[in-house]
């Protein structure tokens, strides 16, 4: 499903590699958390997934693509088959609910029968049905969070990466979306989820890698978020 075979990633001008010799194997329907302090790699790793950036050394396969040899005319096809959900939301203000779900069936070329009969299946999924005709800005966070997450998955795709979804959130608003987010893996969507949230990876007990300094320094299935590299804030922003 997800094979990352000796990466490193070096941004210009850092002072040090972001991945570092890094290797990591995610199986079809895995729940997989990404833990560590900021800078440790967790956004870098999902970025190089998600075809947003390529490694400077080692390959990255996702759906059988090695992406480092994918061309740039087939990315936007690539991503169809990969949700993406961010911390901030990223709705489109001017549009409602609906349309925001919509659009992101429209720009891969869905019919409309197929748009008209997805849109509202995922709205009810997400529990927004009845918020259909509202724009972003009538919503609450939650809300908000619940309508990007529909949009990640109104095309069912296989991969579900969430990068800081609960970030934004109070803990009961992260609950509900935790809640959604264990549906969607539990009907064969497979799931990456990078996180600072302690609560959640300590309630769930899924698999667990944690980085530091852009290495894997553990990966243990069935665990919480036991550890804590020494002397880092888990609160600043990942790279």
């Amino acid at each position: 499903m997800i094979r990352i075979d000796n990466v490193t990633k070096h941004y210009n001008g850092a002072a040090r590699a972001a991945l570092e010799s890094v290797t990591l194997e995610i199986e079809k329907g895995d729940f997989v958390f990404l833990v560590g302090a900021s800078g440790s790699g967790k956004s870098s790793l999902m970025r190089l997934m998600l075809r947003e950036d390529v490694p400077n050394s080692g390959s990255v396969y996702v759906l059988g693509e090695n992406l480092k040899r994918l061309p740039n005319r087939r990315v936007p096809y690539f991503r169809r088959k990969v949700g993406m959900v961010f911390q901030d939301f990223r709705l489109l203000p001017n549009k409602t609910v609906a349309q925001n779900v919509a659009f992101s069936l429209e720009v891969i070329g869905k019919s409309q029968g197929f748009i008209q009969a997805a849109v509202p299946d995922v709205l009810e999924l997400v529990g927004l049905a009845h918020k259909a005709g509202n724009l972003p800005g009538e919503l609450s966070g939650g809300e908000q969070q619940r309508v990007a997450l529909a949009r990640a998955i109104v095309n069912k795709p296989a991969i579900l990466l969430a990068d800081e979804p609960t970030g934004n959130l109070d803990p009961a608003t992260s609950e509900d979306i935790m809640r959604l987010i264990e549906r969607i893996n539990a009907a064969g969507t497979t799931v990456v989820m990078a996180t600072h949230d302690r609560a959640i990876v300590d309630r769930l007990q899924k698999r667990v890698v944690v980085l530091s300094h852009g290495q894997i320094i553990s990966d243990e299935r069935e665990t919480g978020y036991s550890f804590t590299p020494a002397n880092q804030n888990t609160n600043e922003d990942d790279n």
